[in-house]
């Protein structure tokens, strides 16, 4: 059995030590729950680019627009600058692991361009992946790049085999088979937090793939934007009253409900998962085992970290 803490918070919005901050204290509540696994929404810290739809996002060459970006940009988080290495220890002092949803600014892409990334943190406090969106949703292309296949693995977690994916890579069937077909069992889709998103998907994902599904968001509210954010009173105005009102759940193998969908509230539930559910269900079904013809067809996938630049030294 596998211990879940499924947490469905508020964001500290677009402050990158504060959000990191509550994300340690999450873990340590959970510890005291003696969980397996933690799992936080897409792009938790600093927090989700709420503003774009409400200030104007596509405007070309727009000072306002460049200041909220360069705002959000030097809140992100840059994992070889150690901003995740107080995550790590909580991790590793709980004996916990962790799927943790960040907005990413690394190095090796000119350390300014930002990345919606979903990092998985092994129970030693190790970060084993970070896998970079590999396309942005809509207006999510204003201010986050496309990302590449480097972060498309899995995880072995006790006797399950985990997987992560953003927002509506989830609707995408080659990224799904792209786990699949490296044994997941346990696939974990974060959301910047919608019931639109959720309660329809995470069923229908967890009877195709034949294992649980996890679908975790957040609930944002104007009360989220702080008084130091550029353009705070604007961005209030335009977010209504709950543009994120969570919907976080867990589907077993047969699409049932394990946790059902939470809405407009905060929380931290847990709940056991059976890996004895999956191997039922893989019975007469498994989308990459005995149901599969790969001699007819077969996927193909490109996990090198892409760069603009090559040395050869």
């Amino acid at each position: 059995m596998l211990k879940l803490a499924l947490p469905q918070l508020s964001p500290v919005w677009l402050n990158r030590d504060e959000g990191l901050a509550q994300v340690i204290l999450t873990i340590e509540a959970a510890s005291k729950e003696e969980a397996d696994l933690i799992v936080f929404s897409e792009g938790f810290v600093p927090g989700y680019p709420f503003w774009l739809d409400g200030t104007g996002g596509a405007a070309f060459d727009n000072p306002k627009q460049k200041e909220i970006f360069a705002h959000y940009a030097n809140q992100s988080v840059t994992i070889e600058d150690g901003h995740l290495d107080g995550v790590c220890s909580a991790l590793k002092t709980a004996g916990m692991a962790a799927y943790l949803g960040i907005i990413e600014r690394p190095h090796d892409r000119s350390g300014h361009s930002l990345y919606c990334s979903y990092v998985y943190i092994n129970k030693e406090g190790i970060i084993c992946s970070v896998h970079r969106k590999l396309q942005p949703t809509y207006e999510e292309r204003l201010v986050w790049s496309p990302g590449d296949g480097a972060g498309l693995v899995t995880h072995k977690l006790g006797d399950f085999t985990a997987g992560g994916l953003n927002c509506w890579e989830n609707w995408m069937p080659l990224t799904r088979a792209a786990l699949y077909g490296q044994g997941e069992d346990l696939h974990i889709a974060c959301w910047p937090g919608n019931m639109r998103n959720t309660e329809d998907l995470t069923p229908v994902l967890a009877k195709e793939g034949r294992s649980y599904c996890v679908s975790v968001g957040s609930v944002m509210t104007p009360d989220c934007v702080k008084d130091d954010t550029p353009f705070a009173e604007e961005i209030r105005a335009s977010l209504g009253d709950m543009p994120a009102d969570g919907g976080s759940c867990v589907a077993a193998p047969d699409g049932s409900w394990v946790l059902p969908p939470l809405k407009a509230e905060t929380g931290l539930r847990y709940c056991k998962l059976d890996p004895a559910k999956i191997r039922q269900e893989r019975q007469n079904f498994d989308p990459a085992g005995h149901y599969s013809r790969p001699d007819v067809t077969q996927l193909r996938v490109n996990r090198q970290r892409q760069s603009t630049v090559r040395f050869e030294d």
